[in-house]
């Protein structure tokens, strides 16, 4: 309770959650959600925002190379550890969720797991900066300790130098 005196999160804060795909349309998150307006008024089929991404309205799923994103399991619930519609008197309360006035945290998903396994991981970092999110939230691994793919580290370094130069 005594962070949220000093802050409750900020709409202006996109968090990516790399991860299972998010439900965007889960009670607790559809108010919540990062929204790319380009391609929700453009064309369905078309990279109405020419950022080489295809109906990437919430995000984008990596997994399965498509702008729809899967609703799984884990990437809601982090999701909504994160960013949950706080005050509305519905499920949980996200630790950046707001005052319930529409002020929480924006939730960026970036579907890197589930469906059809894997995806492109390396991408989504580089997409969720150049897309401008603050903070990304992994909740995932490599089942070898110390073991990681090189592409994917420069992809985080990269997310982390140039994460907030885009509008």
């Amino acid at each position: 309770y005594a962070a949220w005196d000093i802050t409750k999160g900020s709409k202006n804060v996109i968090v990516s959650i790399h991860d299972q795909g998010v439900d965007v349309d889960h009670e607790d998150l559809k108010d919540a959600m990062w929204v790319n307006e380009a391609e929700l008024n453009g064309v369905t089929g078309v990279d109405d925002d020419g950022n080489g991404y295809k109906d990437d309205i919430y995000g984008f799923n990596f997994a399965a190379n498509m702008g729809t994103v899967e609703a799984m399991y884990h990437g809601t619930h982090v999701a909504g550890t994160v960013g949950a519609v706080n005050n509305n008197g519905t499920g949980v309360s996200g630790v950046a969720g707001g005052s319930g006035s529409n002020d929480g945290v924006r939730i960026m998903t970036c579907q890197i797991l589930g469906g059809t396994g894997w995806g492109n991981t390396p991408d989504s970092y580089v997409y969720a900066a150049d897309m401008g999110s603050l903070i990304s939230q992994n909740s995932w691994g490599y089942s070898e300790p110390y073991s990681y793919e090189q592409v994917v580290l420069d992809a985080i370094d990269y997310f982390i130098a140039e994460a907030g130069s885009y509008a």
